[in-house]
């Protein structure tokens, strides 16, 4: 038997996440930045012997989208006022009750649906904390919900009473007609030839029809549902945007403005009823709260940046200082498992595998787990305190000279720990044309997957030194690398919108949450969530690429069965044939094997140049890959890396196209091909200009 099914429905930042959470277990992101859930997650729920599966769609002020999340919303309401076996027993709207007349906004078009409601006050101990009261049963017969539960999330509270109400909100079988919202009977008579229209192709109630032609009036995105579900043909979706068009044309006339009429009455009738029945013993609004006191420094002008770019600097280099004890553990222990695998295993095929390929190719990419780890820590953090929101505020008026959007902050941010989730972010963007690039520019940031690069090349290289008394060198050339990819990422951003032409105005309206002290389960939850994907996820491409290189760096064999060469294997072939394109940039045969393997995750490069020293320089003993680097000579007894060398390398991979997994969400983002293939190109073309001014400037200036 199909189980009842629930779904929740919210603002964004309104805790709408963490709720699910709770009921469910699950460990999805949550973060005090608007947009965090960018998909619809599904879970389920057994409590008192009644199962019921739970929706949570992504965050949204309004039922009329501006953005493709909320477009997501929009869209599934659609599905449910025309296909009623699809609609929910019951919508938890999840409010945010410190902040009713916002959230009330989307909970009084809930109401129009017919579909039950439980209102859940999110956040009720900031309420309590303002010393305010909210009328829980005013609230409830207002919107006629099922119930009013007070909540916490942060706390968890009320999240067994709200359990409760669910479970009794399906054995009850509750309905809701209430249409909340009266409109004039002036703009019912001029919206009338749209319900006329609607009422002839769909069965819908009256309340309904009348909700969704005052939408419809109210913005062009309200009707692409109809186009996108094919609810209507092509022509009949025609003659709907004329309807539309002249009935809003027809409210200009009479004084009335159509983009904001739905708004406007909605919010009239919302304010009179908060002062008159839902909220009592408000304090002095003039007093300020601590979050605007910290923000008068925190968002200045001035101030704001540079304590924004401290954090930046304290966060890598954190990454690169706080790491080094548990990277050194990692690597004795491979080092030792190494070295006892060519104790206890004859000598052959199988030794060579596991030690050559397997081992040191894996453990070459481990290592960098406790830096990767630090960094999405350190993100969530940020975004769980509310700080994140705020680098977004003061980053508008300076996103918006380069081509891109004060919400680009977060899908950039998100880049750096992984290019995929910031892309996927970017939906929360309003204008096409400053979401495309924030797409194209977002693999720009310095990844998690770059890590073990810089990591590598700075400690075998770069000395460990101070530099103006404060700084370590080596961090500093970490901080630089990421600044590198981020201020080229702002240029190429400016560049692009010469080009790309833009479609429709874009606006940016964000809310500033309260700071709040960190859900601690949510940070660990991600942190953990994250640490698996990269063991599981990127450990499964480097554990194949592994074996692959190692067959062909071993292969082929000579007639007395020995292995040839490693110059004449495969591989070396693979190399040498590649070595005249990259031998201007610095690089020899075997690096050139890397750029190639690491186009399916950039972290391959270090497993890659791990496996081919360790099956070149020796049959007993493991080699440690930064040993090999340090040691490793040419021909001509110079040697093969050089502090030029290595940072030629760094610049090539702040470029670098390779991530196979990034082109294709950003084909499945922008639904073509074309903006994949622009990526790909432009990045290589950085990456390898890049490396070639670092490498010949370097040796013209006299570097080694």
């Amino acid at each position: 038997m199909k189980k009842p099914l629930i779904a929740l429905i919210g603002n964004p930042n309104s805790g709408k996440t963490a709720i699910f959470n709770l009921l469910t277990g699950l460990s999805q992101k949550v973060s005090n930045y608007p947009g965090i859930t960018i998909d619809k997650k599904n879970g389920s729920v057994s409590h008192h012997k009644t199962q019921f599966d739970l929706l949570d769609l992504p965050g949204t002020y309004s039922i009329t989208p501006e953005t493709i999340d909320e477009q997501i919303v929009s869209e599934q309401i659609f599905a449910w006022i025309h296909s009623p076996e699809l609609r929910p027993n019951t919508i938890v709207s999840v409010i945010d009750a410190s902040n009713l007349s916002r959230n009330l906004f989307l909970t009084s078009q809930i109401t129009e649906l017919g579909i039950p409601i439980i209102i859940a006050l999110n956040m009720m101990d900031r309420v309590k904390a303002k010393n305010e009261d909210i009328n829980m049963d005013a609230l409830k017969k207002l919107f006629n919900a099922v119930a009013v539960v007070p909540m916490s999330a942060v706390k968890k509270m009320g999240v067994s009473a709200l359990k409760d109400e669910i479970c009794n909100s399906i054995d009850s079988n509750a309905s809701n007609n209430r249409n909340v919202l009266k409109i004039p009977s002036e703009i019912e008579s001029i919206i009338f030839p749209i319900t006329t229209f609607l009422d002839s192709h769909f069965k819908i109630t009256t309340q309904i029809l009348k909700a969704i032609a005052l939408r419809l009036v109210t913005r062009d995105s309200a009707s692409l549902g109809y186009r996108n579900l094919e609810l209507l043909s092509n022509l009949e979706y025609i003659e709907l945007k004329d309807i539309v068009s002249r009935c809003r044309d027809n409210l200009n006339e009479k004084g009335h403005s159509s983009n904001s009429i739905e708004s406007i009455l909605r919010y009239s009738w919302l304010d009179s009823q908060l002062t008159e029945k839902l909220i009592t013993n408000k304090i002095d609004v003039k007093v300020k709260s601590k979050s605007e006191t910290a923000d008068e420094i925190i968002t200045h002008p001035i101030f704001g940046p540079l304590i924004f770019l401290g954090i930046l600097y304290f966060i890598f280099q954190s990454i690169y200082t706080w790491a080094s004890v548990p990277m050194d553990f990692i690597d004795s222990t491979f080092a030792q498992l190494g070295a006892w695998l060519v104790n206890v295993l004859p000598s052959g095929l199988l030794r060579d595998l596991l030690v050559e390929g397997i081992v040191a190719g894996v453990g070459a990419i481990l290592i960098f787990l406790p830096q990767i780890i630090i960094l999405i820590l350190f993100l969530c953090l940020l975004e769980d305190s509310g700080y994140m929101a705020r680098v977004a505020f003061m980053m508008d008026n300076f996103m918006s000279r380069v081509g891109l959007h004060g919400r680009s902050v977060l899908p950039l941010m998100s880049g750096y720990a992984c290019a995929i989730p910031g892309i996927m972010a970017a939906r929360t963007i309003d204008s096409w044309r400053e979401r495309l690039i924030t797409i194209l520019v977002l693999p720009l940031l310095s990844c998690s997957a770059r890590l073990p690069v810089y990591t590598l090349l700075i400690s075998a290289f770069i000395p460990s030194q101070t530099v103006l008394g404060i700084f370590n060198l080596q961090g500093l050339t970490m901080v630089t690398m990421y600044l590198l990819g981020t201020f080229t990422a702002f240029l190429i951003a400016k560049i692009f919108t010469k080009f790309i032409p833009q479609k429709g105005n874009s606006s940016f309206v964000m809310e500033l949450p309260s700071y709040r002290i960190p859900m601690l389960r949510s940070v660990f939850n991600e942190v953990l969530q994250r640490a698996k994907a990269f063991l599981t996820d990127a450990g499964k491409i480097i554990m194949a690429i592994s074996i692959v290189l190692w067959i062909l760096a071993s292969f082929p064999k000579m007639k007395n069965g020995e292995s040839v060469s490693i110059h004449e294997s495969y591989a070396g072939r693979i190399g040498h044939a590649i070595e005249p394109v990259i031998a201007p940039l610095g690089y020899d045969w075997k690096i050139g094997i890397g750029l190639l393997t690491s186009f399916a995750a950039r972290e391959v490069m270090v497993s890659t140049l791990a496996t081919i020293y360790n099956v070149e320089e020796s049959e007993d003993e493991f080699i440690s890959i930064k040993d090999a680097l340090k040691n490793d000579k040419k021909s001509d007894g110079s040697p093969t890396f050089t502090v030029l060398v290595a940072l030629s390398l760094m610049v090539f991979y702040v470029y670098a196209a390779q991530c196979m997994a990034t082109f294709a969400i950003v084909k499945n983002e922008t639904n073509s091909w074309k903006w994949p293939m622009v990526m790909m190109i432009y990045m290589s073309l950085l990456a390898y200009f890049g490396a070639l001014l670092v490498y010949q400037g370097g040796q013209f200036l006299g570097f080694a």
